[in-house]
């Protein structure tokens, strides 16, 4: 392995194998903002190793110093969106900064509503993207504000993580539809968890002034990262695969994986110490697929789909563009090295899969995007020498995605 590539390959075609997975980095990082805001009042366990949350940490910690601190939070977007709204909140003089692709992804949806809400946020390079300047001296102008539902739940979470140490609270009415759901659900559910109340009629939460409770939230391993062994377990010929620590009563969105692989021949079975993946079929029972609620699994099934030369159909999936990379781009140009096309057709995505092939090695490109690795990596199943570029990526998420799969008989 260099720093540039690894090649990977999987000279067995069973899998079986036990991986405790990360911490999940979607509650860890909503967690770390909790812990901030309460003062250390809320607790975490079980914190995710991602580098995402590690940026969090140590950018939530950030003191100041001469002048005004600078925080370079690299491709973590999830970070620019949580401590956007933490420090417009809490009055904390800093400029929040991060890599050339960050500063391609928009952000003026949530700043304009931190400034409707009293924040004073500066853009020092481009109108509507980071990096952004913040000033001291929040004073609460509005308790209602207005976002739009269908761009990013995280600028929803955002505003929620914070809304409770506002003066006056918070009503934040989701204007049209609200994709990604479930990540609002776990905001609040994790809120709920601290003690923070909240009600949610039709489009508005409201969530009022209140203090903290005395709590410690436990992290629930990665569903997210748990994704990537749902493909592997599909594309091998058989396989048992034990992923400890997973709750069939999950926060996160992701978990809807279990029932989205039973379409392809993947049981979960569930016990008091976590879960089991068995193969159980080769048959595929479903072609159209509404990632809306889980967009973030949408690499890992397009491309599990487009290996089983299935011709699927996939809507929900408008916030990829906006994402680590264009990812619907990011896709058709890397599974066009297989045959498979991925054809847009007014908001649905069509699969066409008529000139798949395998190739005795290919190369795939990662785009600084480590789903793009991950979900590309179970290839290794159907392609002697997959060549991964920029293997390191991961660390965003998984960093010990490639120790795990050496575990499962994956070769380097």
């Amino acid at each position: 392995m260099t720093t540039e590539q690894l090649i990977l390959s999987k000279p067995a075609t069973d899998t079986f194998c036990s991986i405790e997975l990360t911490g999940s980095k979607s509650e860890s990082n909503r967690a770390l903002v909790l812990n901030a805001l309460s003062s250390g009042v809320v607790k975490v366990r079980n914190l995710s190793s991602a580098d995402d949350t590690v940026v969090m940490e140590k950018a939530l910690n950030t003191s100041a110093a001469e002048g005004i601190p600078v925080v370079d939070i690299g491709p973590a977007g999830t970070a620019m969106r949580f401590l956007t709204a933490f420090f417009a909140v809490t009055g904390r003089e800093v400029i929040i900064t991060g890599t050339d692709r960050m500063k391609q992804r928009p952000i003026g949806i949530l700043v304009d509503a931190l400034r409707e809400l009293g924040a004073e946020i500066d853009y020092t390079e481009k109108d509507g993207y980071p990096p952004l300047k913040f000033h001291r001296d929040f004073k609460q102008k509005s308790r209602t504000i207005g976002i739009k539902g269908d761009v990013s739940s995280q600028y929803i979470t955002a505003l929620l993580l914070v809304a409770s140490q506002l003066p006056e609270g918070l009503m934040l009415e989701i204007e049209g539809e609200l994709t990604s759901r479930p990540y609002v659900e776990m905001t609040l559910a994790l809120l709920q968890e601290c003690g923070i109340s909240h009600q949610w009629k039709e489009n508005a939460i409201i969530i009022p002034a209140q203090q903290f409770s005395a709590s410690t939230i436990t992290v629930e391993p990665d569903w997210s990262a748990a994704s990537y062994w749902y493909s592997i377990a599909c594309l091998s010929d058989k396989a048992d695969i034990q992923l400890p620590w997973l709750k069939k009563n999950s926060l996160q969105g992701d978990s809807r994986i279990s029932g989205i692989m039973e379409h392809f021949g993947v049981k979960t079975t569930f016990s008091e110490t976590g879960l089991e993946l068995s193969k159980v079929s080769s048959q595929i029972k479903e072609d159209f697929f509404d990632l809306k609620d889980c967009p973030d699994l949408a690499q890992t099934v397009i491309v599990c789909s487009a290996a089983l030369g299935h011709n699927a159909t996939f809507t929900g999936l408008e916030t990829l563009k906006i994402k680590e990379t264009d990812r619907i781009a990011a896709l058709q140009n890397e599974l066009s090295k297989i045959g498979v096309l991925l054809l847009e057709d007014n908001g649905y995505y069509h699969l066409d899969s008529r000139g798949l092939h395998f190739p005795e090695t290919i190369s795939v490109r990662t785009y600084e995007d480590h789903r793009m690795a991950m979900a590309f990596a179970p290839l290794a199943l159907k392609i002697p020498r997959l060549v991964i570029e920029d293997p390191k990526v991961v660390g965003k998420s998984y960093p010990s995605f490639w120790d795990d799969l050496k575990k499962a008989g994956f070769e380097e």
